[in-house]
């Protein structure tokens, strides 16, 4: 426990300041730990970032995450997001070829999937970075409330297993105490925060952000299972990698969108 708050005192010592100051050092900031994210996906299935596949995977990322507000370089090249996008698709299925199958059909899946998984989530933290600090704040402390009640209602009260065989130690009781704990900061941020919803609508949403961002962790959580990993890294002492500390943001950050938050 010590270690894991040192890290995370540390950590936030960094991270926060530059999420406020936000511009080009925050988008900087978003890539590189997008980028090691996307390298711990990769490393689960063995695959190895610094190769062909891996540079490619990692391109496909970059393109992916480029800000709504840099759009305007697509239309200088006079190409979209999406057809560059198709035509790393396209490279990845001609590798396979290339390799004779040690570059595999799943490989290729595996490698987009992974783009697509981490990227989703980190293009739209910038996003929501763009659009309100506030909201930035509401997601961090909505999901460390979420973490946090689970963690210690569920070792409290906690004699229900949530889903034994994709993480054993999450309970029911968890589960319903991280709900609530995001509950109270919905309220919180409700009442003492700008924000650009009705009270109603950010709790309603809030439960819901709270459920998926539980679920983000379970898809993590199942990822490592199947692939027999303890942990996705280890570049945060006590917490483990970047796809350990983000799992349920990258599912929060673009549903904040989806639900229309914002």
């Amino acid at each position: 426990m010590k270690q894991r708050i040192i890290t995370a005192v540390a950590a936030a010592a960094v991270f926060l300041p530059i999420v406020i100051f936000g511009g080009l050092p925050f988008i900087v900031m978003v890539y590189l730990i997008a980028s090691i994210a996307l390298y711990e996906a990769l490393k689960m299935r063995k695959l190895k970032l610094f190769s062909v596949s891996g540079i490619i995977s990692l391109l496909l990322l970059w393109i992916f995450m480029i800000p709504e507000q840099y759009q305007g370089i697509f239309n200088r090249l006079n190409y979209e997001k999406n057809e560059l996008f198709m035509l790393g698709l396209l490279i990845f299925l001609t590798y396979t070829v290339i390799t004779k199958n040690r570059f595999t059909f799943e490989d290729a899946a595996f490698s987009i999937l992974s783009v697509l998984y981490v990227g989703l989530g980190f293009f739209y933290f910038i996003e929501t970075r763009e659009a309100s600090l506030t909201y930035v704040f509401y997601s961090l402390f909505m999901i460390w409330a979420t973490d946090s009640g689970a963690y210690f209602i569920g070792r409290a009260f906690g004699k229900h297993k949530l889903w034994p065989e994709i993480s054993p130690n999450k309970t029911t009781e968890g589960f319903f105490g991280g709900v609530l704990s995001a509950l109270i900061i919905a309220v919180l941020f409700s009442v003492f925060a700008d924000m650009e919803v009705s009270a109603i609508l950010l709790i309603a949403a809030t439960a819901f952000l709270s459920v998926f961002g539980q679920i983000g962790d379970l898809v993590e959580s199942a990822m490592k299972r199947h692939y027999n990993v303890k942990d996705s890294g280890n570049i945060l002492p006590g917490h483990g990698g970047m796809l350990d500390r983000f799992d349920s943001l990258l599912f929060v950050w673009p549903l904040i969108h989806l639900f229309h938050l914002l």
